[in-house]
């Protein structure tokens, strides 16, 4: 990977060798011979092309799909950049290089780019929904094996906000370990024995949790499948003492409402688990 592109990807806070180790993955899942290109192609013929968009939506991945084109020596040049809004027909990406080598890197670079472009699309038009509000669109941990963090990078790139990386960078007390543990309070301390700094989300199921949560000095709580009268009450409860995030049966369609409530955040496991790749495709010269 040459310096320029490893520079872009830690700018995007994307660790380039794990980038790199994606791509070389998903190129090897091809095997080691194109049965199909290698005899129509001689290894001198050469051809150029463009990745352009075919439908109106936001951008992301360009940096990662250019690790694929530089792992098979193919030439390209960006045409815009990760969180750009993009139209039908717009170029994306120029390339060039053996034909061969086109034809084997394309379809592992579209696969990254339209995912993550899906990912990006999506979240805009949940950010756009709640134009005009505080909340802003959160994402989960329901993601695909191994793409989190490309996964939570787009999202970024459509204007929604990651929540934590893993289960090792903040405690989500969620109903199974309140459950287990005999009470929201009881699970709060334990974590808050052994993690005095440790940013500790609670979720609840009703207002009474909710006020166990503020009483325990919760700051940070997650409203599971709440009413919207029922969430605005939360925020009434808290007077500013608490962060509050929607979760649960939330809709595009919904996302307005929720936002006027109160809360900060709307977390939406689908913008990663359920996103429509975005329509991009190679076009030869």
């Amino acid at each position: 990977m040459t310096p320029e592109l490893s520079q872009a990807l830690a700018a995007a806070g994307l660790d380039p060798q794990a980038v790199e180790n994606l791509v070389r993955t998903a190129l090897a899942e091809d095997g080691e011979v194109d049965v199909t290109s290698t005899p129509i192609f001689a290894p001198e013929d050469t051809a150029a092309g463009d990745l352009r968009a075919r439908q109106d939506g936001v951008v992301a991945g360009v940096p990662v799909a250019c690790v694929v084109f530089e792992a098979l020596d193919v030439a390209y040049e960006t045409r815009v950049e990760d969180g750009d809004r993009v139209v039908p027909g717009q170029v994306l990406i120029s390339v060039s290089g053996a034909t061969r080598a086109l034809l084997r890197a394309e379809r592992t670079a579209l696969n990254l780019l339209t995912h993550l472009s899906g990912i990006a699309t999506a979240t805009r038009q949940w950010t756009d929904a709640m134009e005009g509000t505080k909340a802003k669109v959160r994402d989960t941990r329901k993601t695909l094996p191994g793409l989190r963090a490309l996964q939570k990078y787009a999202v970024k790139c459509g204007g929604g906000v990651n929540h934590r990386m893993g289960l090792h960078d903040a405690a989500l007390i969620k109903d199974n370990h309140v459950a287990a543990a005999g009470g929201v309070t009881k699970a709060y301390e334990a974590i808050r024995a052994v993690y005095p700094s440790l940013h500790i989300q609670v979720e609840c199921d009703t207002l009474a949790q909710v006020e166990e949560a503020l009483a325990v000095g919760a700051t940070s709580i997650l409203l599971d499948n709440m009413t919207d009268a029922e969430m605005a009450e939360a925020v009434r409860l808290a007077a500013g003492r608490a962060e509050f995030e929607a979760s649960g049966g939330l809709t595009l369609e919904r996302a307005r409402d929720v936002a006027v409530t109160g809360v900060d955040y709307l977390a939406v496991g689908a913008l990663t688990h359920s996103a429509h790749v975005f329509d991009i495709g190679l076009d030869f010269s």
